[in-house]
């Protein structure tokens, strides 16, 4: 539900008793509620009460407590942790907790100090409003009243609030009015009028409401082959990106927030390093939409909590972010939302953990971390709103395993709650081969309830494809392990076949280079290499099993060919189809020869 305005009347007072870092504890708060923002001391510091204990509570504080002393005064807001909802959100940073960043360094600060409040939104802008209901009209939570067009690349629809339904009596006129106007008047059954806002409110912690929850049968395309191909996400699916130092857990999340089908994109650096964050600051402002050839940023919401702010808000900045995508959401729109890092997250939950004293489970994090992840993951999903329009929340969250040790406890409990695996092979990108995914390690479950989108849009062979590609791949693993202990010269030649053919796969195809055409790879594209690829083993294999060896058959320049498909633009259909036609020539060729010769003996 909405949460209650923020301004009303406080009367609760309860006292610090003890102070630990960004924990604390407070007595006579009998009268405050669990999940309650409260205000501590002089320079009222926000926090969220965390547990009650008769009269007693624990509060985590969002923000630097030091200064802050025993017997200061702990005040009530009366809601809950809630961030503010409506036009104005697109093109915007945040931190953890919803200040805008871009706000406060218009005011020339460098830092955020204490106590710091700004509203989220600015209340000031002036919208282009067109109302799309009219009085007289009954209403239910969810319905468009009015529309705005916010960006170039999105129309924000303003929707009624949970909790409010009936009839109009009043809409805005259609014209230019600030974000802090009303867009309508409802009388409910009962006789009682209440104002819609343009800019409303949400808990972060509570799910928005949806009619239906759908299947994901319908992709997210991201242009990734190595994704789209092998190991595809849903609309509306759970994905992580696990990977050590140096893999490319960041630019992998950068490409799919690019080239991902989603119409708004929430990228939360969630306690990255500050030179990161600066970094993705600076670059997604002058990065343009592919599609649209317009700044992407107008799509775009970045949530930047760095390292060294303070640990309980890095805590609640991926609800922020979740929210918000909720929100963009139930407009009927799908949203992908990119969480770099869970771990970072979950190391801000094990440093809470702690100062509470709470009994450590395995590496010292909590015993709860588990249910944290699921209620996460857990508010990704495609589903019809409760307005009847179809949208999407896709979460793909990076883990940052110590070490690349999957086994850790992030990235194991996470695999419990995702259903796409992108794991991230050090050694792949030891030898600069991005993405560096380990078709070994990954694995989607969306595949086969996505493979009859790929077959009806891209080739009715999709799903075959992809099957003998990720056989071949799987034979190689084997193949190599011979190879490494008596060399390929000894192999049989099918067998060498299957190496080769596996190597034209990873250098052809799941190879991409993210600074040149081939950056975003369409479905069809990637679907012509792969039938290539596999055209070509098969008419190789055949001659092999003739008796031809395999040093002829691989040995011409069409053959090298192959591995350069990927720099094709993705319309060269001539392209590919000249590329067939002289590999076709060249075992015509060699299987002529090779007859000719063996006739002549």
């Amino acid at each position: 539900m909405e949460s209650p305005n923020n301004n009303a009347q406080v009367l609760k007072e309860g006292i610090v008793t003890f102070v630990n870092g960004p924990v604390i504890k407070a007595m006579n708060m009998r009268d405050f509620a669990m999940r309650e923002v409260v205000h501590v001391g002089p320079k009222k510091l926000m926090g969220e009460i965390i547990s009650m204990d008769g009269d007693n509570a624990t509060i985590q504080v969002y923000e630097d407590t030091d200064g802050l002393k025993i017997d200061e005064k702990v005040h009530g807001t009366g809601e809950a942790l809630s961030i503010e909802i409506g036009p104005g959100l697109i093109g915007s940073f945040f931190d953890g907790i919803g200040r805008p960043l871009d706000a406060l360094l218009e005011e020339k600060r460098k830092y955020i100090s204490k106590s710091t409040s700004v509203n989220m939104i600015n209340r000031e802008k002036v919208w282009d409003v067109t109302p799309v209901a009219k009085a007289g009209d009954l209403i239910t939570p969810g319905m468009v009243l009015a529309t705005i067009q916010e960006t170039p690349l999105l129309l924000h629809r303003i929707m009624a609030p949970l909790g409010v339904e009936g009839e109009i009596t009043w809409i805005i006129p259609a014209g230019r009015h600030k974000g802090s106007t009303d867009v309508a008047k409802v009388k409910d059954a009962f006789g009682r009028e209440a104002s819609i806002p343009m800019i409303q409110r949400w808990p972060v912690r509570t799910p928005r409401p949806y009619r239906e929850r759908l299947l994901p049968n319908e992709p997210f395309v991201t242009g990734q082959r190595v994704i789209d191909g092998l190991f595809p996400i849903a609309k509306g699916g759970t994905a992580c990106i696990p990977g050590g130092f140096g893999t490319g857990k960041t630019v992998t999340q950068h490409q799919l927030a690019k080239w991902g089908d989603a119409q708004v994109v929430i990228y939360i650096g969630c306690g990255e390093r500050g030179n990161e964050m600066t970094d993705v600051l600076e670059q997604f402002p002058v990065l343009e939409d592919p599609r649209s050839g317009r700044p992407l940023m107008e799509r775009t919401i970045l949530i930047a909590n760095t390292s060294n702010m303070p640990v309980a808000a890095r805590e609640a900045s991926i609800y922020t972010g979740i929210t918000i995508a909720e929100y963009f959401r139930d407009m009927g729109y799908d949203v992908a939302i990119m969480a770099d890092s869970t771990s970072r997250w979950a190391e801000a939950l094990r440093e809470l953990s702690g100062r509470l004293e709470e009994i450590p489970a395995e590496e010292g994090f909590p015993a709860y971390l588990p249910s944290r992840l699921a209620e996460f993951y857990e508010r990704a999903g495609r589903v019809v709103t409760l307005g009847g329009e179809n949208g999407s929340v896709s979460v793909i969250g990076a883990v940052s395993p110590p070490g690349g040790d999957f086994t850790e406890p992030v990235t194991r409990h996470t695999k419990r709650f995702i259903r796409c695996f992108w794991g991230l092979d050090k050694s792949l990108a030891n030898a600069r081969h991005y993405p560096a995914i380990s078709w070994i390690d990954s694995y989607s479950e969306y595949a086969d309830e996505v493979n009859g989108w790929f077959c009806t849009n891209v080739d009715p062979r999709w799903g075959d494809v992809r099957d003998e590609v990720r056989h071949i791949l799987a034979e190689d693993t084997k193949v190599q392990q011979v190879i490494k202990l008596v060399g390929e010269d000894v192999l049989p030649d099918d067998q060498r076949l299957v190496a080769f053919t596996a190597f034209l796969i990873k250098n052809g195809y799941l190879q991409q280079n993210s600074f040149n055409q081939d950056s975003y790879s369409p479905p069809a594209k990637g679907f012509e290499i792969l039938d290539l690829i596999l055209d070509f083993n098969h008419k190789a294999m055949e001659l092999i099993h003739k008796g031809i060896p395999i040093s002829l058959i691989k040995e011409d320049e069409s053959i090298d060919a192959i591995t350069h498909l990927r720099e094709f633009d993705a319309e060269d259909k001539n392209g590919f189809d000249d590329v067939r036609k002289r590999i076709d020539a060249h075992l015509t060729r060699v299987a002529s020869e090779r007859t000719r010769k063996l006739g002549g003996k």
